[in-house]
């Protein structure tokens, strides 16, 4: 890879332009949803099963204040990651092109720090390999999510999005049900799901080979300028920011609940840690077939009348009454009919958000890597502070069933805070 140099130049050959799809671009559509498939599931049997087992096994007393101490710190060093890695890679100049060095270089890093994790048994040292893991992993998705607007159509980006919802589900119960599997053994977990980004990585970049972009126009870079990007006027951009906002709410509220699916099944419904490691996959497996419809559905739906808002509407309001059932029926039962009216709600939101998103980029997406980055601070952002607003509703409000209710006060305005949108129906 080559210096970093000027985003701007020629834009890279794609779908876009208007030719026909090769094979390459034939297969790029299941490479995203596999790759996404492997990527979420690191992220879910990590942060669900393998990480809080490990640090509930180094202080059980302590588990909740330690999980959201580690949680906070990652979150630190993570925040800006990937703008950062996807502004770099905007103006990456390489013969593999722009995005596949550095993932490439985020699958690698993040594989062998994985490999370490399971055999630390200090806070102090689990957190700095924490870091340096979601460092590396956001290192990986920031680029790959650039792809979808480097390579699809506007037209086409609902189906792109719904790939990458299928991939994200799917690995997401993938992951939990193989780290259930895998968490009386921390170390062999930790090593498989390394292995598997690593590979699928290598594997995306073969099979889906980008453009090289040695022969782009270069300009000076300047520090000035690049950090001065990051900066996205609310006022000038107001799709913009709305779209962030809609994004923070959302993954806020789902990742309250789905970050602490363990101590909810331990602490509030009651079960043993080892009933509770395999109730969790139970409760991946009640919503994956509903999210897989509602994903696949809503993709090619939303494409076909061309509007993204109305289905995260309905996927707000989806996670409202599913979000319910807990406080209502605290029991398994609850929980997996929570389950299952959740991934329809999940499903309909990850068919159009990314799509959505790409959307409202400044510029028409000239920045795409740069600019989907800062989108994905919305992500980062409520992930890490999950764990903190958990923390504090469970221990010094109302329990687990405020956590319910904050959630669901949460995807109901990310709901409402579409409704000013303007660029995208």
């Amino acid at each position: 890879m080559s210096t970093p140099a000027s985003k701007t130049g020629s834009p890279t050959p794609s779908v876009a332009s208007g030719t026909s799809p090769t094979p390459a671009r034939r297969r790029l559509l299941p490479s995203l949803a596999f790759t996404s498939m492997v990527l979420f599931a690191t992220y879910a049997g990590l942060t669900a099963v393998l990480l809080p087992n490990q640090v509930a096994g180094i202080d059980e007393a302590n588990k909740i204040a330690n999980f959201a101490a580690v949680s906070t710190v990652s979150f630190i060093f993570t925040l800006f990651a990937q703008p950062i890695v996807g502004a770099f890679s905007d103006r990456t100049r390489s013969r593999l092109g722009r995005r596949a060095p550095w993932m490439l270089m985020g699958a690698a890093g993040g594989a062998i720090f994985l490999m370490g994790l399971g055999s630390l048994d200090s806070i102090l040292w689990i957190t700095v390999f924490w870091v340096i893991i979601q460092v590396s992993l956001n290192a990986l998705q920031g680029p790959l999510t650039a792809i979808v607007p480097d390579r699809f159509p506007r037209e086409r980006r609902g189906v792109a999005s719904a790939m990458v919802g299928v991939g994200t589900m799917a690995g997401s119960t993938a992951g939990v049900l193989v780290a259930g599997n895998l968490a009386k053994d921390a170390g062999t977990g930790y090593t498989v799901f390394g292995t598997a980004i690593l590979v699928t990585a290598l594997l995306f970049v073969l099979l889906n080979r980008d453009f090289p972009s040695t022969g782009a126009a270069r300009t000076p870079f300047s520090w000035k300028q690049f950090f001065a990007g990051f900066w996205i006027s609310p006022r000038k951009h107001p799709d913009f920011a709305w779209a962030f906002a809609a994004r923070f709410f959302f993954i806020l509220g789902y990742f309250l609940v789905f970050t602490f699916q363990l101590y909810i099944l331990t602490d509030f419904i009651g079960l043993s840690l080892t009933d509770a490691n395999g109730a969790i996959g139970l409760l991946s497996l009640a919503g994956l077939g509903s999210t897989l419809l509602a994903v696949t559905l809503g993709g090619w739906w939303s494409d076909k009348i061309g509007r993204r808002k109305v289905f995260i509407y309905v996927a707000a309001a989806f996670m409202v009454v599913g979000l319910s059932f807990p406080i209502l029926m605290p029991n398994m039962t609850g929980m997996i009919i929570m389950g299952v009216i959740n991934g329809i709600g999940f499903g309909l939101y990850m068919a159009c958000d990314t799509a959505l998103m790409t959307e409202v980029l400044p510029g028409g997406g000239k920045a795409a890597g740069k600019d989907l980055g800062i989108l994905n601070i919305a992500n980062n952002i409520p992930q890490a502070l999950s764990p903190i607003v958990a923390g504090v509703l469970i221990t010094s409000v109302g329990g687990y069933p405020a956590l319910f209710i904050f959630a669901m006060v949460s995807v109901a305005i990310a709901g409402l805070v579409l409704i000013p949108i303007r660029t995208v129906r």
